[in-house]
């Protein structure tokens, strides 16, 4: 006798094979047996017409921002997503020293978190017990930040020493991966050199490292070559993040960048990537500055934005990059604390100047300097063509670059956190076929899962986690969108983390089987 079983659906294994009739049973946190014979158990589900898959698995989440305040998780669940892989793009809110100087430096919002901790040990503790598994990583803009604060220079021999220990130290408290994030101050201080060490302090310790690289648009192919080559020099596995090309000018490099990413793996680098559906990003206003304007954090940002000639020099290189990478009237202001600017949220930049009577680069210090220089954006700069390029990639997997949320809210987040793999599986599979359901799912669950080294999840087989994702392939779609972000993706029936029912008939239970995962 099962515990629980889910008869009558089509199989999707994971591993890209062929969709099969099937029949899956559940004994305490683990799958006991998939097979072609009914099964019977205390908790019967019929999936007759729909997909049992392995839960998704989320290869880049900020949601180690939002879990505690959010440990329900309403807007992943939904969606079929079972595991978060936390501490992207070189924040995670460890180690730190100094809670107010990690706290200043953060681009994403963390009212929600306690801080109650110091090191990835002490927030294990916080995260575990969501309603979804957490596998964190351990972000440069911290480790740096805990030793060099943020300030524009390189490490001395010693302090980069430290630096290393850090990462190493994070590895021993069940870390699975380092990230960077050379967009983000202070990690777009940091030149080749630095990272190169960082990266193989986190190979030596078997760490995966995920980069959000240091250009997306111009010189793409340039950040793609760096983030090989410290990988191809230390070993370590590489995961690039949200791979994509922004600005018009930019459209198309992808191909070379996979293209790139292809004759690493010939030469036998670990090297793959993710994406997520959406032809905008979501990252903070101030990232779109000039590296040496954010030198000393924010509260050096809003001194020289008070300063006349040097605000002005700050508008001119950012008016630079419009028409380039930067569109205008494509960077939406999607959250900001309440302040003189809020009226403005959901409009661009381009528009809020013109109803200032002022020009686009200008109202973007405006609201900055009005709210303490902490302002979301939504940035539409890429092209649909680029989006399904490299989603087709066998090497790339399905990741959201979310966080997670409440079902209603205030701001305009993006809707990647709502829709991501509801997207995917409604929209490129069924309705554009980008994409075979088998060839998706895989995207979803084992190659993240291999990426992760998490050996015991993204497949539907005897012996792994219970994580299982039931859908109607016919009807699961996102309902977010740009403008009326908050609403969950729905077509997504039963959700189980460890075995544990977390969506019952497309309904959250309230249950909460998650655990903080470590690598094989």
């Amino acid at each position: 006798m099962f515990d629980i079983v889910i008869n009558g659906g089509d199989v999707v294994d994971g591993t890209g094979t062929p969709r099969r009739r099937g029949n899956v049973g559940v004994v305490g946190d683990r799958i006991a047996e998939v097979s072609t014979a009914k099964l019977a158990g205390k908790r019967e589900i019929d999936a007759t017409g729909q997909v049992v898959a392995p839960g998704f698995i989320d290869l880049h989440s900020h949601a180690d921002y939002t879990l505690e305040g959010h440990p329900g998780a309403a807007t992943q669940i939904h969606q079929g997503v079972t595991t978060l892989i936390t501490g992207n793009c070189g924040h995670s809110p460890f180690p730190f020293t100094d809670p107010d100087l990690i706290r200043r430096a953060s681009i994403i919002d963390d009212r929600a978190l306690s801080w109650n901790w110091r090191d990835a040990a002490g927030f294990r503790e916080i995260v575990d017990g969501a309603a979804l598994n957490v596998g964190l990583q351990v972000g440069h803009n911290a480790v740096r930040l805990a030793v060099l604060g943020d300030v524009d220079r390189a490490p001395g021999e010693d302090e980069l020493a430290r630096m290393c220990a850090l990462v190493k130290t994070a590895a021993q408290q069940g870390v699975v991966g380092f990230s960077t994030g050379l967009i983000y101050a202070p990690g777009v201080f940091a030149d080749a050199a630095e990272v190169r060490a960082l990266v193989a302090a986190a190979a030596s310790a078997g760490l995966l490292y995920s980069t959000h690289m240091r250009n997306e648009a111009a010189t793409l192919l340039d950040a793609v070559r760096e983030a090989i080559e410290a990988a191809e020099l230390s070993g370590a596995r590489l995961e690039i993040s949200h791979l994509k090309a922004m600005g018009p000018e930019n459209h198309g490099k992808v191909v070379e960048a996979l293209a790139l990413i292809d004759a690493a793996r010939e030469r036998g680098v670990d090297v793959a990537a993710d994406v997520y559906p959406y032809t905008a990003s979501s990252t903070s206003l101030v990232s779109r500055l000039p590296a040496w304007a954010v030198d000393g954090g924010k509260d050096a940002l809003l001194a020289r934005l008070a300063d006349t000639t040097v605000r002005e020099r700050i508008a001119a290189e950012l008016r630079a990059r419009f028409g380039r990478d930067i569109d205008p009237e494509g960077v939406i202001i999607a959250d900001l604390p309440i302040g003189a600017e809020s009226p403005h949220m959901g409009l661009s930049i381009a528009e809020i100047g013109r109803r200032a009577g002022t020009d686009p680069a200008e109202a973007a210090l405006r609201v900055l300097e009005e709210h303490a220089a902490n302002v979301a954006i939504v940035n539409h700069a890429m092209s649909e063509a680029d989006v399904e390029t490299v989603l087709r990639h066998p090497w790339v997997s399905v990741a959201s670059d979310g966080w997670t949320l409440s079902e209603q809210g205030e701001g305009r987040p993006h809707p990647r956190s709502f829709g991501t793999y509801a997207r995917v599986l409604g929209r490129y599979v069924r309705e554009r076929g980008v994409l075979p359901i088998e060839e998706a799912v895989r995207k979803m669950t084992a190659l993240p899962a291999s990426r992760a080294r998490l050996t015991d999840r993204g497949v539907l087989a005897a012996g792994k986690a219970a994580d299982i994702a039931v859908f109607d392939p016919g009807a699961i779609i996102d309902n977010s969108t740009f403008e009326q972000p908050w609403r969950l993706a729905t077509g997504c029936s039963t959700v189980l983390v460890n075995g544990v029912p977390a969506l019952l008939d497309g309904t959250a239970t309230g249950r909460r089987g998650g655990a903080v995962l470590t690598p094989a």
